[in-house]
């Protein structure tokens, strides 16, 4: 009987985890989905590769097009039709964010008894402090409200204005965004007590436009085989990667990396030079190409190394995922979207999700997917249409007009199973289909709330 339970616990590590997991989110910023070597691409990323190879490869991992929806989706566990944030990014201007009723994950998990911490992009709120991260669970952060530029960490929009924070205060530091972040983060894990769980969120600056690497001579190595352009990005990412060794290492010389859940991806679908075969579009757009993110979890002694994950997951689902793990309350005032996927991550068990909604912005402008099918309303490839999708290279100027959008059919339907890259729109050979997948679109659309920007304007 003793031999017997002890195989049983050798089998069974996660029933019996002397305490609460670490937990490590990294995440970056217009990865293409064909920019990561674990899906071949020319760009090298050993690190993230050692990590796909030592946990799962989440296949179907689903975000938003843009980048605050998505980490709205995150934060929240909710989609962002819930708060008003599912439209656009934030900018400069923008006279609100993150409403300050939503519950964070941060929040939740500080609860829980974690130390929360992070370094990185936040772009959910930046008008006022009350919507700053250390207000919104967060013990400690590093790093800039919107986005700036990798050196002079001045933000790129309107004005300039250096925008780089530490616990909210402006902090000058000299060098490149990517590596700050990633040597933040490997700080905060060194200093952390060894008897108090961790959350460490990490969304780097990589590789955001305005396109820099971290040296000349970093673009230059990949060149002659790149043009310059996809070059600076390789570059641009290889630093991201190197971060992330950084994080790696960290978590290895203080012993916390056995007790160590990590889960990595991008927010959105990359743009030109990025690429994201072998799905269809670009950043901004509701098809494949801009919400299909690269996506990673490993945790030793819990999920399997080599596993591949085919089923349709979505960012929604870290906040319940995270909070559960953590021994944490799930009960809130605002209902959550996201399920606990990590059923799906250690034991093969199906999606929890009947459906996954991909965004609603009105009756014509959106996507859903049931199972294998999905349907999109006036789809657009989202930075244009004359990108050479092999190369990442344009043509000319091609964005669609509002007009040649609407003119356009209202509804697609894919079968992704049979058709990944949307090739073959099937909504005329199954009316049916597209009139289930309808009815539950429009059963969110109606309980969206109306976009912030729209409610803000005078």
């Amino acid at each position: 009987m003793t031999r017997i339970l002890l195989c049983f616990l050798a089998f069974c590590p996660a029933l019996f985890s002397a305490s609460p997991p670490d937990i490590v989110f990294l995440l970056a910023d217009d990865l293409g989905n064909a920019d990561v070597g674990w899906h071949g691409s020319d760009i090298r990323t050993p690190n993230l590769d050692k990590l796909a190879a030592d946990g799962a490869k989440l296949e179907h991992f689903y975000v938003l097009p843009v980048c605050t929806p998505t980490r709205v989706a995150f934060l929240t566990g909710r989609y962002p039709i819930r708060s008003g944030m599912q439209l656009n990014v934030l900018r400069q201007q923008s006279k609100y964010g993150m409403p300050l009723d939503e519950r964070t994950v941060a929040n939740a998990l500080h609860d829980a008894g974690y130390t929360t911490a992070i370094c990185g992009k936040w772009h959910v709120g930046h008008f006022d402090k009350a919507y700053w991260p250390n207000a919104r669970g967060f013990d400690h952060s590093l790093g800039h409200l919107e986005g700036i530029d990798y050196f002079t960490h001045h933000n790129y929009f309107k004005n300039g204005e250096l925008d780089w924070r530490r616990n909210g205060e402006d902090v000058v530091e000299e060098g490149y965004a990517t590596t700050l972040e990633a040597n933040e983060a490997a700080a905060v894990i060194r200093r952390q007590p060894k008897d108090k769980p961790l959350f460490l969120y990490v969304p780097f600056t990589g590789v955001h436009g305005p396109l820099q690497p971290p040296s000349k001579e970093a673009a230059a190595a990949y060149q002659p085989a790149m043009n310059e352009q996809r070059a600076t990005l390789a570059a641009t990412m290889t630093a991201v990667d190197e971060g992330c060794g950084r994080i790696f290492a960290a978590l290895d010389e203080t012993g916390r990396r056995e007790n160590t859940l990590i889960v990595f991806c991008s927010d959105n679908g990359g743009m030109p030079p990025g690429r994201n075969l072998p799905y269809r579009a670009f950043k901004s757009s509701l098809y494949e190409g801009g919400i299909r993110s690269p996506a990673l979890a490993a945790w030793p002694g819990h999920i399997k190394p080599g596993t591949i994950i085919t089923e349709p997951l979505h960012m929604v689902d870290l906040f319940p995922t995270f909070v559960k793990l953590a021994g944490g309350s799930l009960e809130q005032k605002l209902p959550l979207d996201g399920r606990d996927i990590m059923p799906v991550l250690t034991e093969g068990k199906p999606s929890p999700h009947e459906d996954i909604l991909l965004n609603a912005i009105t009756a014509n402008d959106g996507a859903i997917r049931m199972g294998d099918w999905k349907l999109i309303l006036n789809g657009n490839d989202g930075v244009t249409p004359s990108v050479d999708l092999a190369t990442g290279e344009r043509k000319k100027d091609g964005r669609k007009t509002k007009k040649e959008r609407r003119s356009e059919p209202k509804a697609e339907l894919f079968n992704l199973r049979d058709d990944p890259g949307e090739t073959k729109d099937l909504a005329a050979a199954q009316p049916e289909k597209v009139k289930e997948l309808r009815q539950r679109y429009d059963a969110y659309l109606k309980a969206a709330v109306k976009p912030l920007q729209f409610q803000n304007r005078k």
